[in-house]
């Protein structure tokens, strides 16, 4: 066969996105056998991997004649891979890949996916929604190029459950496109499965066999050597049950003990969860290891409440274990500590931190003391930031950063996360402009260290990234950053993950952004669902994503609804922080603003003095959050025409905003239509006008700003015009009257 540029060449609607997706990397990722390297098939000769293959939306991002470009790939590929579901049966552009492929004379080396639906389903009336294939696969081609009358029967593996599965359907895809059979390539790839079982098994034999050696070695020096073979015999019986431990639990992938089931890492997970207790409480050590191992595993995947008893199991065990390994179990409080904070625990979470560091503080100073001692203030660090403690958190991330500069050098994954988190507790701390540089670095560190691959620290690190320039204004490379890290945290963490739910939240803030409040809406109600499910009710993201559904409600214009769904987010943040917190302050303060525009002005004042008086104690005088308490309390008193009071509020707002962030930002903006309105409100009109005017501008220009700022700026410029007019009616009407009293009194 002649060599193409392109093993495959994907063709899909765009709804099955996620599908070619994961096809485009298993594909790509896959190395054949190296038995099979190399050897001639009908396809060719079978290569050492099968890269690059073809996925338009992906490849064509730039192209400026998307026809052409997808012509000359189809003409470049060597087989075409068509997804099938009903909706690309109703895609009018993968039926036209499908028949230019196949004029191309290659319709044997067409390949099909089904992920959904019902092949020839259409040949019943009452089921035809669900057909799956394009016409194009359903008909043959006759001489003129044209779909005829005959029928023909795709090649196809079948992804749906209870069919082939993911996993087979994967290999036989990959069998018809390297022209080898599927047994072949499914035995082969057992053999390989079963050689990289065996090497698992033999490096942990062998690490417990140094291990073992090691400690013998030890023994010589201080014991007879009839305690030196017992302990011999003990480590060797260790690394014997683990290795036999280790074994059994990845024999569950073998299809001869998984009987034709698909078997996932939960699965396995599981079954190891439940033979640990049943099977190591005589080894302690190796108990605990594995609860450890198996605990930030679970934690890793999102499922908390799976993590939290390996965990615990492990403390315990080590804790009362005869053998004392003080570093060991400042490791799994370490990772308690991580859990605890995931799941909102905050004071536990410290505690579990701080009883780390202690059992640190007592050790002999050697490399992995000082790499451990990293990592748990790290953790501290984002517990404190959480709970706004903001100096606190500053201090100890620093403490973290110089840890692992000194151990590991730059670029260095643990700098990058750690670079990013200093870079959010800055700019949360009131350093803005000193926050992006730092946020920069981690990116551009991330981005050294994962190369092209998708990775879930550079999708954060983008995400913080494009958080702090739309913060500053960057508005057009904000939202392209927020894109990218949807896109990479879908591929890395698939459907359900508190990561995703995220992600969700960024793509609803990209709906509101555009002014799509309906799928902004819908978007964040997902991620609320999400979250509550794998989170619980009482979680600040949970809380969060309140808060941002409660803006788009009053966006859409149900403020009686934004101020129920914000109340309940108070009442989320009120659990976590009983006390000060900026979350509290920042959610008052909003609740104040809405209370001020449905009327209600004696709670809007003792929500909006609560959050001022808060922030102050939080932040002291000048931080940006207190000018934007100052800009509310300056909305209400100007409701209440108290223009004295809302020009001294207005004043300290802008003399905060003008220095922090600029002259000429919204929020500056929003305290400058203010002082303009108090002064409007004053019969002060020279000196409002051009301050309303220069801040309607702004804030009409600027796409980050509100637009409830931009209507009431507005609506201040128009009644200062208004008042204006009026007052110069007046004047007049009075000179008139004046005039004509004059006149008669002079009269004989």
């Amino acid at each position: 066969m002649e060599p193409r540029k392109y093993w495959a060449f994907i063709s899909y609607s765009h709804r099955d996105a996620k599908w070619a997706a994961w096809l485009h990397r298993s594909l790509e990722s896959y190395r054949p056998p190296r038995a099979l390297i190399g050897t001639s098939t009908a396809a060719g000769a079978v290569p050492k991997r099968l890269a690059p293959v073809f996925r338009d939306r992906e490849e064509l991002a730039s192209a400026t004649d998307l026809g052409a470009s997808i012509n000359h790939a189809l003409r470049e590929s060597a087989c075409q891979i068509v997804i099938c579901s009903p909706s690309a049966a109703r895609s009018r552009w993968v039926n036209e890949e499908i028949l230019a492929f196949k004029r191309l004379g290659r319709e044997q080396r067409i390949f099909c996916l089904i992920v959904e639906g019902e092949p020839h389903a259409s040949d019943k009336p009452e089921q035809a929604e669900l057909e799956c294939f394009p016409p194009a696969l359903r008909f043959g081609l006759g001489a003129d190029g044209q779909l005829s009358s005959t029928p023909s029967e795709p090649i196809a593996a079948d992804a749906r459950a209870g069919k082939d599965g993911k996993g087979h359907a994967k290999l036989k895809l990959i069998a018809g496109v390297l022209g080898v059979g599927f047994d072949t390539l499914r035995r082969r790839e057992q053999q390989r499965r079963n050689r990289r079982l065996f090497a698992l098994s033999c490096a942990a034999t062998f690490g417990m066999v140094v291990t073992s050696s090691l400690a013998t070695y030890a023994l010589i020096q201080r014991r007879t050597a009839e305690e030196q073979r017992a302990r011999a015999e003990a480590e060797a019986e260790t690394a014997r049950q683990t290795t036999n431990f280790l074994v059994d639990l990845f024999r569950i992938s073998d299809p001869s003990e998984a009987r034709g089931n698909a078997v996932t890492a939960r699965e396995m997970l599981d079954k190891g969860a439940a033979r640990i207790d049943r099977e190591l409480a005589r080894q302690p050590q190796i108990r605990a290891t594995l609860m450890d191992t198996l605990g930030t595993v679970y934690m890793g995947l999102g499922l908390y409440s799976r993590a939290r008893p390996m965990l615990d199991g492990a403390i315990v065990s080590r804790r009362t274990n005869a053998v004392q390994d003080p570093l060991a179990l400042s490791v799994s409080l370490q990772h308690m500590g991580d859990l605890l904070t995931l799941q909102a625990q905050y004071e536990p979470a410290q505690a579990a931190y701080r009883d780390a560091m202690s059992l640190q503080g007592k050790l002999p100073e050697d490399t992995q003391v000082r790499a451990q001692r990293a990592k748990t203030l790290h953790g501290l660090g984002t517990l404190l930031e959480q709970t706004g403690r903001y100096a606190e958190a500053d201090q100890a991330l620093r403490q973290a950063l110089k840890l692992q500069q000194s151990l590991h050098g730059n670029p260095h994954g643990e700098i990058a996360v750690t670079l990013k988190d200093l870079a959010r507790v800055m700019d949360k701390g009131g350093d803005l402009n000193g926050a992006i540089p730092v946020m920069r670095n981690a990116v551009a560190m991330q981005r050294a260290l994962s190369g092209a691959q998708p990775d879930p620290g550079l999708a954060e690190a983008i995400n913080d990234l494009a958080l702090l320039l739309e913060e500053s204004g960057s508005y057009d490379e904000s939202e392209k950053l927020y894109r990218e890290a949807i896109e990479m945290k879908r591929r890395v963490f698939g459907d359900k993950h508190p990561e995703v739910a995220g992600g969700l939240n960024n793509l609803a803030m990209a709906f509101q952004d555009q002014g799509d409040l309906v799928r902004a809406e819908s978007t964040y109600r997902a991620a609320l669902a999400m979250q509550q499910e794998l989170l619980g009710e009482v979680h600040p993201d949970v809380a969060n994503t309140l808060n941002n559904l409660a803006f788009v409600q009053s966006a859409r214009g149900d403020l009686r609804g934004a101020l129920a769904t914000e109340q309940q987010a108070l009442g989320v943040y009120r659990q976590l922080f009983p006390g000060d917190n900026p979350e509290v302050a920042r959610i008052m303060n909003r609740i104040g603003f809405w209370l001020t525009q449905v009327g209600d002005y004696p709670q809007a004042e003792r929500d909006l003095q609560t959050a001022l008086a808060m922030r102050r104690r939080l932040f002291g005088a000048d931080n940006p959050d207190v000018a934007s308490s100052l800009n509310h309390v300056a909305i209400l008193q100007l409701a209440q025409r108290d223009y004295d009071g809302a020009l001294e509020s207005a004043r300290g707002a802008v003399a905060i905003l003008s220095p922090a962030l600029s002259a000429t930002h919204w929020k500056t903006a929003v305290g400058e239509s203010l002082e303009g309105a108090a002064l409007a409100g004053l019969g002060r009109y020279p000196e409002a006008e051009p301050l309303l005017e220069h801040a309607v501008a702004i804030l009409g220009k600027d796409g980050g700003a509100p637009p409830e700022y931009h209507r009431l700026a507005q609506q201040y410029l128009e009644k200062l015009r208004s008042d204006r007019l009026q007052a110069r009616a007046n004047a007049s009407a009075d000179t008139v009257a004046l005039r004509t009293h004059l006149a008669g009194t002079s009269a004989p």
